[in-house]
């Protein structure tokens, strides 16, 4: 394997699948069985789930709720994401743990930084559920900063476009993609990748960033394997 330690960030909105809203138990078992792929090669993997689908801060504050308030609610989806991962992930025969960065010692574990490496260590699948535990921190952020603290190799960006692009793909037809990006480059052209706190601390550590199509079967096992799939963002 090209990445013994992986940090897979997947988008709250990932798990709605076709619906509207929610999860969809369909995909969450793709997703069970494209990971299971990657674990049962030895590779070690962290996961930080977005709540998105469920309630965004955000947007809650955009329509007159206190943020600090969205955000504790933003924290909290995404633990239901990694509730409905975690049993996803159990059903296709791979030991999860769920750490929370906010205490829920009925639901999961805190998150002690020794503790979800040593599981990583064993083979298990560590979820990191409640983002930084504070408010004006996405889950961009919750994934570098987790990435960084349990030595990760990379930080894998699953979305449902296959790389980084010049623009929108989705809105401009002439967008090209890059395969491979310097930080200073995305900077300076203005693409949006993770928020800039997120970019700036994944950067700082020199830690790469790979944004790659997770709904398409076979590329994450590609992307440890060290194939050339979606957007590498490097020094």
């Amino acid at each position: 394997m090209h990445y013994k330690r992986i940090l897979l960030k997947l988008s709250g909105e990932a798990l709605m699948g076709d619906r509207q809203y929610g999860i969809d138990p369909v995909r969450l078992a793709e997703y069970a069985k494209e990971i299971k792929a990657v674990t049962d090669k030895g590779v070690e993997v962290a996961i930080v789930i977005g709540g998105g689908n469920i309630f965004r801060g955000v947007s809650g504050a955009s329509k007159g709720m206190d943020r600090v308030t969205g955000d504790h609610m933003g924290m909290l989806a995404t633990v239901i994401n990694g509730l409905a991962l975690q049993s996803a992930l159990e059903d296709a025969g791979i030991q999860t743990r769920l750490q929370s960065a906010v205490k829920i010692n009925e639901v999961a574990e805190p998150f002690i930084r020794r503790k979800a490496m040593r599981h990583l260590e064993k083979g298990r699948v560590v979820i990191f559920g409640g983002g930084t535990g504070n408010p004006y921190f996405t889950t961009d952020s919750a994934a570098v900063l987790r990435a960084i603290e349990i030595h990760a190799d990379v930080i894998l960006k699953g979305t449902r476009v296959d790389g980084i692009y010049t623009a929108d793909p989705e809105k401009d037809k002439k967008a090209t993609k890059f395969d491979f990006i310097s930080f200073d480059d995305v900077l300076t052209k203005g693409l949006k990748v993770m928020d800039t706190t997120a970019f700036t601390l994944s950067q700082e550590n020199k830690l790469p960033i790979i944004v790659f199509d997770m709904n398409k079967p076979g590329n994450l096992e590609k992307v440890v394997t060290g194939e050339n799939i979606g957007t590498k963002v490097n020094l």
